[in-house]
């Protein structure tokens, strides 16, 4: 018996590389920066290099930051789309990195599963380097594992690591914010890669139409990368706080830009449009079995007036809102106007309240 006859085609996965070294060079951005390419043990990125060309930083801070895209995969796999999932792959790492005003530098990915296809993982790979591209990272390196057995044949795992820079003087975490600063919205692209496990119990038939969509490929739209616009933003103004809202939707990740201050972050609802996808979700949280237009007229009454429904929403989904900025009331028009000329929807969904005593930093929303 051999390796092929054991479940592991060698050349498969030369073919795979051969792919990956081609989307690896289209995410190069600074050749003084990046020391070798893609195929060696390890990959090289010079500091020296990069800073050279960006202006020097006088306490530079490496931050990093991993993540996956969960169950979402699932649905790619049902509906046979591998070219979009790369892209929440990076996006769930650069965003969080983000959040503490890093600018990403390198990226790298970690591809299993059970048999390899090249044309899949090239696919997958694509939007990765389609994510790194559009965030000035670079795809250093990666792996792709292929585990027989271990893992179903035609199923995948990604995960992805970011790493990235930032003066310290210049970190946000979140120990500039006062009460009353206000707490600005950024619009996701719809449920980005979080709440799948739940998803997939409410959302039965991928086929269901929704506004003229299978509901699948809305579900599939990849996650917002928000790296450019607001590093440009904070260019312009000072900006206290960052949360990207992942898992845990807003009840868990908007407290955590407060750091060690207890505050409150206090969100106004009606303050923005909730997308339909999460009024069709909400309607399936109440009652899995409706489905269609019907059950997104239900979900949005539903969302109004039954708040053990609406917390759960809040507490899973981002509800159309994928990033939220702290800062000053008065640069929020200056914030909005940015934002919304970059192509990123924004709304001031609420504002910052000073705990009473000692209670712990959380969230409200009235």
């Amino acid at each position: 018996m051999d390796y092929k006859e054991a479940g592991v085609d060698i050349e498969e996965g030369y073919r795979a590389a051969a792919h990956y070294k081609g989307l690896s060079e289209m995410t190069i951005n600074g050749k003084d920066a990046v020391l070798g390419g893609v195929g060696g043990f390890a990959g090289l990125y010079s500091l020296k290099g990069f800073l050279s060309g960006t202006g020097a930083m006088e306490e530079p801070v490496l931050v990093s930051g991993t993540d996956g895209v969960g169950t979402k995969l699932d649905i790619a796999f049902k509906l046979k789309k591998f070219d979009t999932v790369g892209i929440d792959c990076v996006a769930m790492c650069v965003n969080d990195v983000l959040c503490v005003g890093a600018r990403p530098l390198f990226f790298l990915d970690y591809l299993a599963c059970g048999k390899l296809d090249a044309d899949v993982a090239a696919k997958i790979v694509k939007g990765v380097a389609i994510g790194c591209r559009e965030t000035g990272s670079v795809l250093l390196g990666g792996e792709t594992a292929e585990m027989p057995g271990f893992y179903e044949n035609g199923k995948y795992d990604i995960a992805g690591f970011s790493v990235g820079i930032v003066d310290r003087k210049k970190i946000v975490d979140g120990s500039k914010i006062c009460e009353g600063d206000a707490l600005l919205g950024i619009s996701s692209s719809g449920t980005h890669s979080n709440g799948f496990s739940l998803i997939r119990k409410i959302i039965t038939d991928l086929n269901e139409d929704f506004g003229g969509m299978p509901i699948g490929m809305a579900l599939l739209e990849p996650t917002r990368l928000y790296v450019k616009p607001v590093l440009r933003l904070m260019e312009k103004i000072e900006i206290r706080g960052m949360a990207h809202i992942t898992g845990g939707g807003f009840y868990e990740n908007i407290p955590r830009i407060f750091g060690k201050q207890k505050y409150t972050a206090v969100i106004r609802q009606g303050s923005w449009n909730i997308p339909p996808i999460f009024a069709r979700l909400a309607a399936g949280c109440y009652n899995a079995g409706c489905s269609g237009p019907l059950a997104q007229r239900q979900g949005q009454e539903l969302l109004k007036v039954d708040a053990a429904l609406q917390k759960q929403m809040f507490n899973t989904f981002n509800m159309g809102i994928g990033f939220v900025l702290a800062l000053s009331p008065v640069d929020v028009k200056a914030a909005k106007e940015h934002l919304d000329n970059s192509g990123f929807p924004s709304w001031e969904i609420g504002y910052v309240e000073k705990a009473a005593g000692d209670t712990a930093q959380g969230l409200r929303i009235q």
